[in-house]
């Protein structure tokens, strides 16, 4: 059998799904189908009963009523492991790798001989990665991949496992155009092999050129379900949200009043700054009540010169170049005093870097408050630490059981919305968002950009980095281009195109 021979085509059926969180439902009475050989777009609002619907398929959760047929019988399913077992794989929105151990060894975990040689195993790995046009080293250690890559090598692992169903949970948020088309041919050759593949995505351009069928989820319940060809983007969003949608997908509600009431002073200055071979002698500067939107290929060095500005990474001892702050040099080794000076990053990786998911929403929200040092004795007040929770989650929309559920048991948009939350209640001056709507639905989007322009309207300096060229045009009043490490080019929204964006980014 080649790496993506046929396989036997499965036939799943869910039954009255029901699942319940605290007496809660997270989907209730759904009766769906999928089959082999198909593509299968599942779609909603963050909340809407994705992710829980797909976690019973994958073993994850355990229904609390009704029942999932797999070619006729009953799945009872504990595990993951379990899930594997049947076929069925799930490639998570946020990466279930192990990190410290190699790309080589993630793929094959689980399916290891009993003697093993390394050598032989990267030679294979190296082989097999390629088949699937991802370039992506096979003895590193999975820690030192950025999100992008992670995702590849998730992928990679399902594909090997030669799963019947293979679930993608927003696989694309963080691919390059380059990097998804070689995806979209991967997920074509699984169907043509007899896999049923479901496809959770908010692109739902993407969903609607893929997908054979389309399914739509809104609060818990199936809403809608049928032949891609039956639906267009407006269908889509109106049974998203249950009403026609009239508001732009992208945009800025001030960007027009920002640029006739000019931008304010230069607030970071960063000159020839390095660090190894990821930022090369790179120079910038940011200023407030502006949104500076950073784009870049994968590996770019974008991510990483904007975590040596918040004391994430380190710059170079020797010839790193230097930050000003407000004209006086800075260099921070650890976020807190980058913090305490109003500088704050808003990471791309949320379930590893943006929160403690076994903490509550209040909990989270307060450690982002006692971060900014305000409080230096940690006397906390748990009924301001529930005011404070309030008054974000409102301004950002977080649905939730209630303010007392743990961050993981949400909807990854509302695990953003938190993240999000809990950087900004230390009142920055200069904020950082590292792709800040990368799995969010279509309606937050516009929350998320609306908010953003609000900040800059405030006179907070705005950096955005993204990966998606129409979220960079719509959000930005100046646009830096990385490559290679190092800003290569600076342009004002106003003469900024997608051709000339992203011939720069490559050339």
């Amino acid at each position: 059998m080649t790496v993506l021979g046929s396989v036997l085509k499965a036939k799943i059926e869910f039954r009255k799904a029901t699942k319940e969180f605290r007496g809660v439902p997270a989907i209730r009475g759904i009766d769906l189908t999928l089959n082999g050989g198909e593509i299968h777009a599942l779609l909603g609002e963050n909340g809407a009963g994705k992710s829980t619907l797909t976690k019973a398929l994958s073993g994850v959760h355990a229904l609390t009523s009704g029942e999932i047929v797999l070619d006729g019988r009953t799945l009872v399913l504990s595990s993951p492991a379990d899930a594997l077992r049947q076929g069925i794989a799930m490639v998570f929105q946020e990466t279930n790798l192990v990190p410290s151990m190699t790309v080589a060894q993630n793929i094959y975990l689980g399916d290891e001989h009993l003697i093993n040689r390394l050598r032989g195993l990267y030679i294979k790995s190296q082989q097999f990665l390629q088949t699937l046009n991802f370039n992506v080293d096979p003895t590193v250690l999975v820690s030192s991949l950025g999100v992008a890559q992670k995702q590849m090598v998730e992928i990679a692992r399902a594909v090997h496992h030669k799963a019947r169903i293979i679930i993608f949970d927003e696989p694309t948020a963080t691919l390059t155009s380059e990097e998804k088309r070689h995806f979209f041919n991967l997920v074509r050759r699984l169907k043509s092999q007899g896999v049923a593949i479901v496809f959770i995505t908010h692109a739902l351009e993407e969903a609607l050129s893929l997908s054979d069928r389309i399914t739509v989820l809104r609060d818990g319940e199936l809403v809608a379900t049928g032949e891609t060809v039956s639906f267009d983007r407006d269908l889509i969003i109106q049974a998203m949200v249950g009403r026609a949608h009239t508001n732009e997908l992208y945009g800025s509600e001030n960007k027009e009043e920002r640029r006739i009431r000019g931008y304010g002073s230069k607030v970071l200055d960063v000159q020839n700054v390095s660090m190894g071979n990821i930022v090369r002698n790179t120079s910038f500067s940011i200023y407030t009540g502006q949104v500076t939107g950073l784009f870049g290929l994968v590996g770019a060095g974008r991510t990483e010169m904007m975590k040596i500005v918040s004391g994430v990474l380190k710059r170079d001892f020797f010839h790193g170049g230097n930050v000003l702050l407000d004209d006086k040099p800075v260099r921070y080794r650890t976020p807190r005093p980058a913090v305490r000076d109003g500088i704050v990053y808003v990471t791309e990786d949320r379930k590893l870097e943006g929160f403690f998911e076994t903490m509550s929403i209040v909990e989270n929200i307060q450690v982002g408050d006692l971060a900014r040092g305000a409080n230096p004795l940690s006397i906390l007040s748990m009924r301001e630490a529930r005011q404070l929770a309030a008054e974000w989650t409102q301004n950002l929309g977080v649905r939730s059981i209630d303010s007392k559920a743990k961050v993981i048991e949400l909807s990854g948009g509302n695990q953003q919305k938190v993240v999000v939350a809990k950087a900004l209640v230390q009142k920055p001056r200069l904020v950082i968002f590292d792709e800040p709507t990368r799995g969010v639905d279509v309606a937050a989007i516009v929350e998320i950009h609306n908010f953003i322009s609000r900040l800059a309207d405030q006179g907070v300096a705005v950096v955005v980095i993204s990966s998606y060229l129409p979220e960079i045009k719509a959000l930005s009043d100046r646009i830096l281009i990385a490559r290679q490490g190092k800003i290569v080019e600076e342009m004002d929204v106003s003469d900024a195109t997608e051709e000339r964006i992203m011939y720069a980014a490559v050339h």
